[in-house]
């Protein structure tokens, strides 16, 4: 049986040389791996630390390699070593030290095996001193203190300041809770809970001003999702409870017409439903088979009937002459506001997007426009934080369809909301 440690330096190895997302290949190296959970966790661990802290990580090994190059293995071992040594308190350094070195020669770095011990070694005996260092950088130049791109921090500062620029990084660099909504559609609050107890689910309800009912519940501990008889029955959703304002916002009643233009995976779409209670009609779009696929099988989990998915040219109302009494624009975005869960993301987004972004959110929302009948509602949605992806988009917007009244907008921000970031805007069309 593979050890974890070399399943993550796999894992890493695949996600330095392709295009996929961290998450899935965890997903990927997961199912064909038989793990004890231990060892799932610490495989997670592990991989998604080092993509967090990557740039601190290399800043230190330059420091000692002299800004050499290293083959991607080699720096991926060394990037394992001193996070486990400065950012994981579980494992002793000698551990750290001696795996790293024994994964070397396993991974055929048997000769630089010495070249690896030196450097653990040699920051091992500096640890106070590094570990102040550490500190002192997230204060002097936060975008390697906290590992994320000099642009990026630059943007935040200029906009909240230093102050809230490093509650916003600290925030990213944690990993994220686990929320579930109560489908009560399938179940009751008490009868989850009263199941979860059995299944041996630490949970916690909690409570936000945009959600009516006791639906969010954090988890603080559980068997794996897919293997829980409550999650494959359908009783709850994982989400996070900013993903639950822009349903609010749109306050769904039973029997309308509803359109969600993007709807995949589906948390909106299934909670629009819920809010229903599933009588109506919910025509759910998503340009992408896979991703229509994902709605159909969460629909299918979460017992709701009142969806239709269809591609977005195919998405005529077929129960109606008339356009949608509610239409969703949950825009794809920069996803900003979501770096906590999106583990590389940080790595991936470039400036220049925000831009094409904020014309391409503009087109959806004027598309969208023309679905919704006379007095409808609007809502349009993203998990961006950058005013370009936002309120810039639904002012421009509404300064051209003077048939559109804008009547709230709300901005959830981690540092204040202790939620993802998420920008939601009614609009009733007058």
């Amino acid at each position: 049986m593979e050890k974890p440690r070399e399943i993550a330096v796999r894992i890493l190895k695949r996600h330095a040389e392709g295009q996929q997302f961290i998450e899935e290949i965890l997903e990927e190296e997961f199912a064909g791996a038989h793990l004890q959970p231990a060892d799932r966790r610490l495989v997670q661990e592990l991989a998604f630390g080092v993509v967090r802290w990557q740039a601190t990580l290399d800043w230190l090994i330059a420091e000692r390699t002299k800004g050499r190059t290293q083959k991607t293995v080699l720096q991926i071992l060394l990037r394992l070593g001193l996070y486990q040594m400065f950012w994981l308190d579980r494992i002793p350094d000698h551990a750290a030290v001696h795996e790293t070195v024994q994964m070397a020669k396993e991974t055929g770095f048997g000769p630089q095996s010495g070249f690896i011990n030196a450097v653990l070694r040699g920051y091992l005996r500096e640890r106070e001193t590094i570990e102040k260092r550490l500190q002192l950088l997230k204060h002097e130049n936060p975008s390697l203190g906290f590992s994320h791109p000099p642009w990026l921090c630059e943007r935040w500062e200029k906009r909240w300041g230093a102050e809230v620029l490093q509650k916003l990084l600290e925030w990213n660099n944690t990993p994220p809770i686990t929320f579930a909504r109560a489908n009560t559609l399938r179940t009751t609050v008490e009868n989850l809970a009263a199941v979860w107890e059995k299944e041996g689910v630490r949970f916690v309800p909690r409570q936000f001003d945009w959600v009516t009912g006791d639906l969010v519940f954090e988890l603080r501990s559980h068997p794996p999702l897919v293997e829980m008889p409550s999650f494959q029955q359908g009783l709850f959703y994982v989400q996070d409870p900013s993903t639950l304002l822009a349903v609010t916002f749109m306050a769904p009643q039973p029997g309308e017409a509803i359109l969600d233009l993007c709807s995949a995976p589906g948390g909106k779409t299934t909670f629009i439903a819920q809010l229903m209670n599933d009588r109506g009609l919910i025509m759910a779009q998503d340009p992408h088979m896979l991703r229509r696929k994902m709605v159909e099988e969460n629909c299918q989990r979460l017992g709701v009937t009142s969806v239709r998915i269809a591609a977005p040219a195919e998405g005529v109302n077929p129960q109606l002459s008339t356009p949608y009494d509610r239409v969703l624009v949950d825009a794809p975005c920069s996803n900003t506001g979501v770096l906590r869960r999106r583990v590389d993301l940080r790595w991936r987004i470039q400036e220049a997007e925000i831009q094409r972004l904020a014309r391409r959110q503009l087109d959806l929302l004027e598309s969208a426009a023309k679905e919704v009948r006379p007095g409808g509602i609007l809502v349009y949605s993203t998990c961006s934080v950058e005013p370009e992806e936002n309120e810039h988009v639904v002012a421009k917007f509404v300064e051209a369809h003077k048939h559109f009244a804008l009547e709230e907008e709300r901005m959830l921000l981690p540092f204040n909301d202790g939620v993802d970031g998420a920008y939601v805007a009614r609009l009733r069309r007058t």
